[in-house]
C-alpha cells in the first residue's frame, strides 16, 4: 500500500510510535484481550439474527399468507445480503475515521431495526427492516478482524481470531437452538426482540469500556494535540489528507472492491470461503424439512439438530486456538523467525476434504431416513470442514494486508460470501425436489470437491501473488 507522507522530524512517522503508550499494541494485556472479548460477544450477538428466526420461517410465511418457499428461504437469508453492502461502507469509514465510532454507529442502528422486525406487519416491510439491520450488522463482523490486527501482535493472533470468529461461524448454528424454543412458547417476533435487547446491553458496554484502536487515527489526533500546544503548524498526520474529504472518503470506499477485482488472493480466496460459506447456509435450509418432515421433530425440538454442525464447529474452534499458533511459530524457527501469511494455510490444506464427505453422508443418510443421529453426525462432520476453511481465511487475509487494510480485505471476502449465504439457500427447495437429498446433497459434495486444490495453490504460491499483484491506493 502506498499513501502520501510528511517527512523529516514533523512527520509522525519519525515519533517513538512503536514504544509509545497510547500505541494500542503497547496497552496492558488485560485491556488488549478485553477489546478482543467485547467485539467477539457483539459479533456472536449480531449473527445470531441470521438463523434465529429460521425454526419459525413457516410460521412468519402463515402471518404474513405466503406460500412462496423461496420467499420463505428469503425471509432467512435477505440478513446476508446486507452483509454484502454493509462492509464495503463500514470498513472503509473505519479505515478512515476509526473503528469506534463505527461499531457505535451501526449496533445503535442494527438494534432499532432489528426491533422493528419484531413490529412488521407485512412481508414487504419485513424483508426491508431485517435486510438494513444485516447492513448494520456487517460492521462489526468485518472489522472486528481489524480490531484484533490493532492490539494483538501477529504471533499470538490465532488464538484471538479463534474467538472472534465464534461469531460467524457458530451463532448461525445457535440461533435456530434458541428460536425453536423462543417461537414456541413466546413467538417468533420474540426472536428479533431478544435479541435486540442483548445487543443494546452490550453496546452500553462498548460505549463504557473501548477505546480507539486503529493506529493511524490515534496518529493523527496526536499530532493534532502537538499541534495545538506547540504551535508547530507543520506537524504532519501519518497519512497526507491534502484530498479534499468527498475524495478521500471515495477513494476509501473503494478499498474493498478494487481489493476484490485487482488482487488473485483476495478474488480467489473469497470465491473458496463464500462457496462454503454457501454450502453452509444451504444445509440450514435443509433441516427443517429432513428433521420436521420426515423425522416429525417438533419446531423446538428441530432446533437443536443445528447442534450437530454447531459440536463440530467448536471441536474445530479448539484444535485452531490450539495449533494456529504453534504451526507458525515452528514453521518460523525453521525460517530464521521470518512468519508469512502462508503459514497460517497448513491446518486448511488437511481439513478441506472433510465437507465433501460430510455432504454425502448427510445426504444419503437423510433420503434413506436412516435413525437420526446418523445425519446429525455428518452435519458435524460439514461444521468441522466449514470452520477450518473459513477460520483460516480470515486470519490469511489479517496477516497478509495487516491492520491498516484488514478491515478492506475482510469486506472483500464478506461481500461474496455474504452473496453466496444469500442466494445459494434459494436453489435448495426445486434442487431437492428434483433430485432428493441423496443426490442434491451429492451434486455439492462434488462441487466442493473441485475446490480442493485451492487451498494447497495458496498454500504454495499465496506469496508469490501477493507480491506480484500488490493493490496501490
Amino acid at each position: 500500500m502506498s499513501s502520501e507522507r510528511g517527512s523529516g522530524g514533523n512527520d509522525t512517522d519519525s515519533w517513538d510510535w512503536p514504544e509509545d503508550p497510547a500505541n494500542p499494541m503497547n496497552w496492558p494485556k488485560w485491556k488488549r484481550l478485553s477489546h478482543v472479548a467485547i467485539v467477539s460477544v457483539i459479533v456472536f450477538i449480531v449473527n445470531l439474527s441470521t438463523t434465529i428466526s429460521a425454526p419459525a420461517s413457516g410460521v412468519i410465511m402463515n402471518d404474513f399468507h405466503q406460500k412462496n418457499a423461496i420467499i420463505g428461504t428469503f425471509t432467512i437469508s435477505i440478513f446476508l445480503l446486507g452483509f454484502t453492502l454493509g462492509p464495503l461502507v463500514m470498513a472503509p469509514l473505519s479505515e478512515l475515521y476509526g473503528r469506534l465510532i463505527v461499531y457505535h454507529l451501526s449496533i445503535a442502528t442494527f438494534i432499532a431495526f432489528l426491533l422493528a422486525c419484531g413490529w412488521s406487519q407485512s412481508i414487504v416491510s419485513f424483508l426491508i427492516l431485517r435486510f438494513i439491520a444485516g447492513c448494520a450488522a456487517s460492521s462489526p463482523s468485518t472489522i472486528g478482524g481489524g480490531t484484533v490486527a490493532d492490539v494483538i501482535p501477529v504471533q499470538e493472533r490465532g488464538a484471538a481470531m479463534a474467538v472472534t470468529a465464534l461469531g460467524p461461524i457458530l451463532a448461525p448454528v445457535i440461533g435456530p437452538v434458541l428460536g425453536g424454543f423462543i417461537t414456541e412458547n413466546l413467538s417468533w417476533r420474540w426472536t428479533f426482540w431478544i435479541v435486540g435487547i442483548a445487543a443494546g446491553i452490550w453496546l452500553v458496554v462498548a460505549v463504557i469500556f473501548m477505546r480507539e484502536t486503529y493506529a493511524p487515527v490515534l496518529l493523527e489526533r496526536k499530532a493534532a494535540r502537538l499541534r495545538k500546544t506547540t504551535g508547530n503548524g507543520e506537524l504532519q498526520e501519518k497519512v497526507n489528507r491534502d484530498l479534499s474529504p468527498l475524495t478521500y472518503l471515495g477513494r476509501g470506499l473503494s478499498r474493498p472492491l478494487k481489493l476484490l477485482v485487482l488482487s488473485p488472493v483476495v478474488l480467489l480466496l473469497s470465491i473458496y470461503v463464500a462457496f462454503i460459506f454457501g454450502l453452509m447456509f444451504l444445509c440450514f435450509s435443509t433441516y427443517s424439512a429432513v428433521f420436521i418432515e420426515q423425522y416429525h421433530f417438533s419446531v423446538g425440538v428441530s432446533g437443536l439438530t443445528y447442534l450437530g454442525q454447531g459440536t463440530g464447529m467448536i471441536i474445530g474452534l479448539g484444535l485452531f486456538a490450539v495449533f494456529s499458533d504453534k504451526i507458525l511459530k515452528a514453521r518460523a524457527a525453521k525460517h530464521n523467525g521470518k512468519m508469512t501469511p502462508e503459514d497460517r494455510l497448513p491446518l486448511m490444506v488437511y481439513f478441506t476434504p472433510i465437507v465433501p464427505v460430510g455432504f454425502f453422508w448427510y445426504g444419503w443418510t437423510a433420503q434413506e431416513k436412516v435413525q437420526w443421529m446418523a445425519p446429525i453426525c455428518a452435519t458435524s462432520f460439514i461444521g468441522l470442514g466449514i470452520l477450518f476453511v473459513m477460520l483460516p481465511a480470515q486470519i490469511y487475509l489479517v496477516d497478509a494486508f495487516g491492520s491498516e487494510m484488514a478491515a478492506s480485505a475482510l469486506a472483500a471476502n464478506s461481500l461474496l460470501r455474504s452473496l453466496f449465504g444469500t442466494f445459494l439457500p434459494l436453489a435448495a427447495p426445486k434442487l431437492y425436489a428434483r433430485l432428493g437429498y441423496g443426490w442434491g446433497n451429492t451434486v455439492f459434495g462434488f462441487l466442493a470437491l473441485a475446490f480442493m486444490p485451492m487451498p494447497v495453490l495458496f498454500y504454495k504460491y499465496g506469496a508469490y501473488l501477493r507480491n506480484r499483484f500488490q493493490v496501490r491506493f
